[in-house]
């Protein structure tokens, strides 16, 4: 089947190099010169797990090819993914301008019949939005062509974004007519062989919706585990037996009930924050989408609070090993970074910071503020044990695996003082004081 991407960032780059690898012909298409001429060398914008192979075997089978506007495709497409960016705006709604504008464009020189398909994380009625943005070009280019607008989902974790979609928990296809339900049926057999009970059909607005439901409930488990860690801490409760505790409840669960330092990432906050904005414009009080995203917010401030609470409003003098810039492991995306909240109130209180993340250390030196680097106030160490080397505490932001089982015994020799800060709940508290170290996790009741 001969399949349009438009837009090569995360969703997009994921969903053609997975369809191609399916056996379909894919073309991803972005605005972005540069970012498409890397990726026809096999280059990628982002770091996800085995994507890098996915793309060039793709590429070299001749199945994934890489342009910038549409009327480079060498095939006519049968399905058209619109997979763009769907950013907050200013008043916090998701900012709609590159979906639109990928219409615009299918319709200015869209010339078969074809199935469009609303991937991005897009409001309620968008679809409505998209065909009547396409319907406009085509009635002024004179030509009559028959398409539908399909909203698929997609429900990707960063860092195992492959996984999820060759083998889904589900999927989600809002359609409004029985041809559109067929071809995307017959796209997705391949995943669904196994699973075909899989695949949810439902209307258009509905399978919107559920995007963001979606989101948003795991945003509420992880703000309101985050809401017990800090009462449970006032209490010298430990939020750990309590987090096991419930999770063996299976109407609770396990997943998603992890105490930390907030959640963020490319989803969660901006799409709680367009959901309260929906509530909003429809006149609903979203009194709980609120509670989430403010928990969220004051949950960002724990790390840097405690640092403060043990050395004083002014660290000039206090020397920070951060382990952890991502927003979460298995990927070097730092969007709403717990870690960004940390660095910024460090350096407000004139700490120096060393810092280390195995894999998104480039995307820090070119997100993080120059003057940070320029006044040395903080420094990307080359190694994980680097960045303790005469530190007087270290704060872990990020539970990337090699820092699972740290060298407590060469971090003793490299630390000024035996201080942790653990953002995640990694660590045993028993064990650490037994290493000598002081210890302070997330609502661990000390």
């Amino acid at each position: 089947m001969n399949i349009t991407v438009i837009g090569a960032g995360y969703v997009g780059l994921v969903t053609g190099a997975c369809f191609a690898e399916l056996g379909n012909h894919v073309t991803c298409v972005d605005i972005n010169k540069e970012r498409i001429d890397l990726l026809k060398t096999g280059v990628l914008p982002i770091y996800e797990p085995g994507l890098d192979t996915l793309v060039v075997t793709n590429i070299e089978a001749g199945r994934l090819e890489f342009a910038t506007t549409l009327n480079e495709l060498t095939v006519e497409p049968r399905i058209i993914f619109i997979a763009v960016g769907t950013p907050s705006d200013e008043t916090g709604s998701a900012d709609m301008r590159y979906v639109l504008e990928a219409a615009r464009n299918i319709g200015a020189t869209l010339k078969n019949d074809c199935i469009i398909v609303d991937k991005s994380t897009v409001p309620v009625g968008m679809a409505d939005q998209v065909k009547y943005c396409i319907q406009q070009e085509l009635d002024r280019r004179g030509i009559s062509i028959v398409f539908d607008v399909v909203s698929n989902p997609e429900f990707l974790r960063e860092g195992a974004a492959i996984n999820d979609f060759m083998q889904p928990d589900r999927i989600i296809l809002g359609h409004t007519s029985e041809h559109a339900k067929a071809i995307m049926l017959e796209l997705y057999t391949p995943i669904l062989r196994s699973n075909p009970e899989k695949i949810y059909f439902m209307n258009v607005k509905d399978a919107e919706m559920t995007k963001y439901a979606a989101n948003a409930m795991l945003a509420t488990k992880i703000s309101f585990m985050n809401e017990m860690s800090v009462l449970c801490e006032r209490l010298g409760v430990d939020i750990e037996n309590v987090r096991i505790g419930i999770g063996s409840d299976s109407r609770i669960g396990s997943s998603f009930i992890f105490p930390g330092c907030g959640y963020g990432g490319s989803c969660f906050p901006k799409d709680v924050k367009a959901l309260i904005k929906i509530a909003e414009e429809n006149n609903i009080d979203p009194v709980v989408l609120r509670a989430v995203e403010e928990r969220n917010y004051q949950q960002k401030f724990i790390l840097p609070n405690k640092a403060r609470q043990l050395f004083g409003d002014d660290l000039s003098d206090i020397k920070i090993g951060v382990w952890g810039l991502s927003f979460k492991p298995g990927t070097d995306d730092m969007r709403e970074a717990s870690s960004l909240v940390l660095l910024q109130q460090l350096i407000a209180h004139r700490a120096t910071v060393q810092a280390y993340d195995p894999v998104s250390m480039p995307m820090a030196k070119h997100i993080l503020p120059p003057e940070w680097f320029h006044s040395g106030r903080i420094i990307l160490s080359e190694h994980q044990y680097d960045a303790v080397k005469e530190v007087d505490a270290l704060i872990l932001v990020t539970e990337w695996k090699p820092f699972c089982y740290p060298d407590l015994a060469l971090m003793k020799k490299l630390m000024r003082r035996y201080i942790v800060l653990d953002g995640r709940n990694q660590y045993d508290p028993q064990h650490m004081k037994e290493a000598e170290f002081e210890y302070y996790g997330i609502g661990r009741g000390q």
